[in-house]
């Protein structure tokens, strides 16, 4: 006789969180260990030919030409689809698990219009990040010609831009 596994509440929030700390953690929390490792492998051939780690650790040492000529843009691009993607999946399969628990099936996604935004944002500052702020001591903003900072700015703003377009066509639609 075959046992299934029972499955058991899955924290939406936790598992977008592991999956923030690591593309892939948020997998291996929703018991999806398989995806989990490929996203694991994914992230770290990634960072690994963008050489963003170097990036990430020369723009907090506050060298930010460097940080610049450091990053591979070739490989770069793909960083934030995964990392983010990684993010969705996983919030979004917690949300199924809990709904499978109740009896329901989840038809619904959540964080579209965040996580889109927010990848498609990175990959705009990866590539058009303010590189003609001067490079000076006394230049406040100049973190911005960084395409790790940049990235993540304007990342932020366009999934926050997303999200909220993404809460008016839901409200106007009255999908819930």
């Amino acid at each position: 006789m075959e046992k299934t596994k029972i499955q058991e509440y899955k924290c939406p929030l936790a598992a977008l969180l592991w999956s923030f700390t690591l593309p892939g953690f948020g997998q291996i929390y929703n018991d999806q260990f398989f995806l989990g490792i490929i996203f694991m492998f994914c992230e770290l051939g990634v960072n690994n030919f963008s050489h963003l780690n170097l990036s990430i650790m020369e723009s907090f040492h506050g060298d930010f030409k460097k940080a610049h000529d450091l990053i591979n843009y070739q490989w770069g691009i793909y960083y934030p689809s995964i990392w983010c993607f990684s993010m969705w999946q996983a919030y979004n399969r917690a949300l199924a698990i809990n709904a499978q628990l109740k009896g329901k099936v989840n038809k619904k996604y959540e964080l579209v219009g965040l996580l889109f935004g927010f990848t498609f944002g990175m990959d705009l500052g990866i590539f058009w990040h303010f590189s003609f702020i001067p490079q000076s001591q006394v230049n406040p903003v100049q973190f911005l010609s960084t395409p790790v900072f940049s990235g993540l700015i304007i990342g932020l703003l366009l999934g926050l831009t997303g999200h909220f377009i993404e809460g008016r066509i839901k409200r106007h639609y009255r999908i819930l």
